[in-house]
C-alpha cells in the first residue's frame, strides 16, 4: 500500500467536502469532487475559484498558479469517477446508512489498493470499514471546519486498519500542511469528545435557568480565553449536529454528562438548528448569517434590579498574588484601597507587589509614571482589619478555605459599619456561608475575579438566596466602573466557568489515564482543533493539580454526577506531590528556576 496518493476523490460537497477539495487542489493534488447534486458541484467550484481570486489579489498566489488549481480540480454527479483514485474521502451525512452505502459502492469501483476514508466526528470507523469487502484500507480522516484554515487532522484507526494505510493518509497530512493527530475510534475522538461534552453541560446549564445565553458565553470567552462562547459554538456547528454527536458518545460511554440536554432535542426538532436555520440558542439576521438580532431573550441594558449604594473606598482582604491584584485593579479605577493582611509586614509586601506589577506596566508603555504614582497613593497598607472600619465595599481574597473564610466574615462583620458591602471572591465555596457567618446575610455577596485580576477581564458576580438587590446592583456598578464585565450567576458549585471548564479537563485525563491518547497529541488536539489558548494539560499544570483537583472534588461532591468524579490519575499525581509548574513536576516536567 505504499502510493503517493496523488488522484483523491472526494465524495460529499458540501461545506467540509468543498473545504477538503480547496486544501488538496492547493497542495497539487488532482482531486475528482462527487456530489449527487449539481448545485453543491457547482458552489465548490465556486467557491474554490473566489478563494484563489482572493489569493491571487493577495498576492499569495499568481495567476498562472489560480489556473493550475482550477483545472486540477473536477466534478461529477457519479461514484464511477473515483475508479483511479488512490484516496476517496467520503464527507456525506452523518449517518451510518449514508456513509455504508458509498463505502459498499466503492468496494466495487475502486482499486484493491485504494484507501477509504470517512470523515465522520461521531460514528465508528471500525463498523463502516467491517461493512467493505476490504476493511483493512478503511480508516478515518477527520478535518475540521473551515478546512483550509483549521491545523488538525485526527487520523482514526480502528482494529482492522493497515498501519501502511496509516501511514500513507498521515503523510499527505503532513504535506497539506496540516497537523495529524493519531486517535483510536471512540465516539468525537480526541477534540470533538472533549469539546461536545463541554458544549452539553453549557446548554445543559442554560437550561436550568442558572444563567443567561449571554453570560455563559461571555464567562467562558473572557474567563477561558476562548474565541466562542459555548453556546454561539453550538449555534455555528449545528444543534443537529451536536445531538448526533453527543448521542453517539453516550451510546458508548453511558456517562450522563454526554446524555443530550434536552434543549438539543426540542430546538432541533423544532428545526431551530443555529446560524444554518437564521435561529438556535441565539436570533440571526437571516440563515447562514452570523449576525446575531435581539429577541425576547436578549437583556436589557443594565438589567439589574434594586439602587445602587454609593462606593467610595474600599477594603481587600488578603496578602498574595489575588489581593494584590484586585487592590490594583481598584486602585486603578480612583478608588481609595485599603490592602489589610495579617501583619503589617504582609500588607506591605502585598503593596509592593503591586508597585513592580505598576512598574511593568510604565515600562511597556501602558501606564504612564504619573498614573502609576498616583494608582499607589491611593492604597493604604495594613496589619489589621479595623482599618476596614469606613470602607463601602470589602472584598475578601484569603485562603480557599471555608472555616478560614467565615471566621473572617465574621470579623468583617464586627468591623465594617452598617451598609458596607461584604465580598467574597472564592472561586468554589458556597457564598451562603459565608454570608450565614454575619448577622448581615443581605450585604454579602460573590466577586470572583480571575487571576490575574489586572489582565483578566471577567468578574462572576454570585448571588445567594439571601442577597439584596441593591448589594447585586452595587456589585454590578462597580465592576463595570473598574472595567470589567459582570456575569451573574448563582450560589452553587464552580459557578459558569469552573463548573464547565473543569470537567473538561477531568475528561482530558481520563483519555490519557485510558491510554487513548497522549498529553501532546490531546494538547495539540484542543489548540488546533478547538481554538483553545492552551491545551488541557499545559492549563492544568499552570492552575496546579491541586488546586484543580479540590475544584473536581467539590464539584463531584454537589452535583453527584458519576463522571465528575475526578480520575484516579490525577488524585495519584497530587498525592505523589507533582502539583505542576509550582513544583517542578505535574503532566510534565519543567526546569526549576
Amino acid at each position: 500500500m505504499d502510493i503517493p496518493l496523488s488522484t483523491i476523490a472526494v465524495v460529499g460537497l458540501g461545506t467540509m467536502g468543498a473545504g477538503i477539495a480547496e486544501v488538496l487542489a492547493r497542495a497539487g493534488r488532482e482531486v475528482v469532487g462527487i456530489d449527487v447534486s449539481e448545485a453543491a458541484a457547482r458552489r465548490a467550484a465556486a467557491s474554490l475559484a473566489a478563494s484563489t481570486a482572493r489569493s491571487v489579489a493577495r498576492e499569495r498566489i499568481t495567476e498562472e498558479e489560480r489556473r493550475d488549481i482550477l483545472a486540477r480540480f473536477r466534478t461529477f454527479s457519479d461514484l464511477q469517477a473515483a475508479a483511479d483514485a488512490d484516496l476517496v474521502i467520503e464527507v456525506v451525512p452523518e449517518s451510518y446508512e449514508a456513509k455504508q452505502q458509498v463505502v459498499r459502492a466503492l468496494d466495487g469501483i475502486v482499486r484493491p489498493d485504494t484507501i477509504i476514508a470517512t470523515g465522520t466526528n461521531a460514528l465508528s470507523v471500525t463498523r463502516l470499514a467491517a461493512d467493505s469487502a476490504r476493511p483493512e484500507r478503511v480508516l478515518g480522516l477527520h478535518f475540521f471546519n473551515p478546512a483550509p484554515a483549521m491545523k488538525l487532522v485526527e487520523v482514526v484507526s480502528s482494529v482492522l486498519t493497515d498501519p501502511r494505510a496509516v501511514a500513507a493518509v498521515t503523510d499527505l497530512t503532513h504535506a497539506l500542511g496540516k497537523e495529524p493527530v493519531a486517535v483510536g475510534d471512540r465516539p468525537g475522538f480526541v477534540a470533538d469528545g472533549l469539546l461536545f461534552g463541554y458544549l452539553n453541560q453549557a446548554a445543559a446549564m442554560y437550561e436550568s435557568k442558572y444563567a443567561s445565553r449571554e453570560d455563559i458565553d461571555a464567562a467562558m470567552r473572557l474567563g477561558c480565553g476562548l474565541p466562542m462562547g459555548p453556546l454561539a459554538l453550538l449555534d455555528l456547528i449545528g444543534v443537529d449536529t451536536a445531538r448526533t454527536v453527543l448521542e453517539a458518545m453516550y451510546a458508548e460511554s453511558h456517562d450522563r454528562l454526554h446524555a443530550p440536554a434536552p434543549i438539543l432535542k426540542q430546538l432541533a426538532e423544532a428545526g431551530l438548528t443555529g446560524r444554518k436555520a437564521g435561529r438556535g440558542f441565539y436570533t440571526y439576521e437571516a440563515p447562514d448569517s452570523a449576525v446575531v438580532v435581539a429577541d425576547p431573550l436578549t437583556p436589557e441594558p443594565g438589567g439589574a434590579g434594586g439602587a445602587a449604594r454609593e462606593v467610595v473606598s474600599v477594603g481587600v482582604a488578603g496578602s498574595g498574588t489575588m489581593a494584590s491584584g484586585i487592590a490594583e485593579v481598584f486602585a486603578k479605577a480612583g478608588y481609595d484601597v485599603v490592602l489589610a493582611a495579617r501583619s503589617q509586614e504582609k500588607a506591605d509586601a502585598a503593596k509592593a507587589r503591586v508597585a513592580k506589577s505598576l512598574a511593568r506596566s510604565v515600562d511597556k508603555g501602558r501606564l504612564t509614571a504619573d498614573a502609576r504614582d498616583a494608582t499607589l497613593a491611593r492604597i493604604s497598607p495594613a496589619g489589621s482589619l479595623d482599618a476596614f472600619a469606613e470602607v463601602d465595599l470589602a472584598v475578601e481574597a484569603v485562603a480557599e478555605d471555608l472555616e478560614v473564610k467565615r471566621q473572617l466574615f465574621a470579623a468583617l462583620d464586627k468591623v465594617c459599619k452598617p451598609g458596607a458591602v461584604l465580598a467574597t471572591t472564592t472561586s468554589s465555596l458556597p457564598v451562603v456561608a459565608c454570608a450565614r457567618a454575619t448577622s448581615r446575610p443581605q450585604d454579602v455577596i460573590g466577586m470572583h475575579f480571575f487571576n490575574p485580576a489586572p489582565a483578566m477581564k471577567l468578574v462572576e458576580v454570585v448571588r445567594t438566596v439571601l442577597t439584596g438587590d441593591d448589594v447585586h446592583a452595587t456589585v454590578r456598578a462597580v465592576t463595570a466602573r473598574i472595567r470589567k464585565h459582570p456575569v451573574d450567576c448563582g450560589d452553587r458549585a464552580g459557578f459558569i466557568v469552573n463548573a464547565l471548564l473543569f470537567p473538561y479537563l477531568n475528561n482530558a485525563v481520563k483519555m490519557v489515564q485510558d491510554h487513548y491518547a497522549t498529553l501532546d497529541d490531546i494538547d495539540a488536539a484542543m489548540k488546533l482543533g478547538g481554538g483553545y489558548p492552551m491545551g488541557p494539560f499545559e492549563l492544568l499544570d499552570v492552575v496546579g493539580l491541586d488546586v484543580s483537583l479540590a475544584i473536581e472534588r467539590v464539584l463531584h461532591e454537589e452535583f453527584r454526577e458519576p463522571g465528575l468524579a475526578p480520575a484516579p490519575l490525577l488524585e495519584h499525581l497530587v498525592a505523589a506531590g507533582c502539583l505542576g509548574r509550582k513544583t517542578g513536576r505535574g503532566f510534565r516536567e519543567y526546569a526549576r528556576r
